[in-house]
């Protein structure tokens, strides 16, 4: 499957500059094969910023990045209409938003009414200027960055907004070992040069085709919307996740199992990457809170006491004839 070798090779470079974390590099690259858009939830310096544009450079994808702060407008995001005085004619001057790979550094830094501005480009991959729309280029995914710490002049993500984020991620700290190869490998430059073009736009858009073509089993289907519908039902959340996580769990299966050569998606899948896709679509409640349990512990909760479907070949197989 073209899935799993691009998968392969695209660790393989983004190691060179990217040292460790080969889970949630992995949970990109599941979001990014299906066109999701990733959230970075770290503190300063922990590499975000550095994992997304050496995973740019891999893909071969166009790249831009927009510095998130608080005069940031709109239109310096998706763009405006200005009158040219040369033709006598009102022009539309496209913003930075038209790209493949759009890196939103330090997204929550923004005023509210420009983080909307992301809001369709996010979900119906176009943008609307001044009652006119425009198609983003194919593929398109925004990867964005927020420090969870520091509250100083940041404005705090609408659930609208975070309930498009396919997934939230978070790279934590290297260990001594990493720490050490980082320094003897980067620690005087970044060198991203080194990182080998191993894809393109067009082959995305076949990875794409390719992972649409996996097969979900009706068991796996039943299996998604109870662990989905137990969240709406737990007590100690006051908002369940949404039927765009119900899709993301399917779309985000899909994709984990074709990176492993897999065309069929078993419950392994789904729970591989439940945490992920709905830590941060969920809302705790004031009685949860004061308990200091987070809304990972309730979903781990969750994921334990849902029955698993059985996992007999014939299941999961049954499109593939195998």
């Amino acid at each position: 499957m073209i899935t799993q070798e691009c998968a392969q090779r695209l660790e393989r470079e983004t190691g060179k500059i990217f040292i460790g974390k080969t889970e949630q590099l992995r949970l990109v690259m599941m979001s990014v094969f299906v066109g999701g858009h990733v959230l970075l939830d770290d503190l300063p310096g922990s590499g975000k910023t550095t994992l997304i544009k050496t995973m740019a450079r891999a893909l071969g994808c166009q790249f831009r990045r927009i510095q998130f702060t608080p005069d940031l407008l709109p239109s310096d995001i998706i763009g405006m209409t200005v009158y040219n005085q040369r033709s006598g004619s009102f022009e539309h001057v496209k913003g930075p938003v038209f790209t493949n790979i759009l890196l939103a550094d330090e997204i929550n830094r923004a005023i509210p009414r420009t983080q909307s501005a992301l809001l369709e480009a996010m979900e119906e991959q176009q943008v609307t200027i001044d009652n006119a729309s425009f198609p983003l280029p194919e593929p398109f995914f925004v990867m964005a960055t927020q420090n969870p710490v520091e509250r100083e002049s940041t404005f705090r993500l609408p659930a609208a907004q975070m309930d498009r984020f396919f997934v939230r991620l978070s790279l934590g700290f290297p260990s001594r070992d990493e720490e050490r190869q980082m320094l003897s490998s980067l620690g005087d430059e970044i060198d991203f040069s080194v990182v080998d073009v191993i894809s393109s736009p067009e082959q995305l858009m076949e990875i794409r085709r390719e992972i649409q073509g996996v097969h979900v089993s009706d068991f796996v289907k039943e299996y998604i919307v109870e662990l989905v519908q137990r969240t709406r039902e737990h007590a100690s959340f006051s908002a369940g996740a949404s039927p765009r996580a119900s899709r993301c769990l399917y779309q985000g299966g899909k994709s984990h199992a074709a990176m492993l050569g897999r065309d069929y998606v078993t419950p392994e899948d789904i729970k591989e990457i439940f945490l992920t896709v709905l830590g941060h679509r969920v809302q705790l409640s004031n009685e949860a809170r004061y308990t200091r349990r987070t809304e990972d512990d309730i979903l781990r909760e969750i994921l334990d006491s849902a029955p698993v479907p059985p996992q007999g070949g014939e299941i999961f197989n049954e499109a593939s004839g195998k």
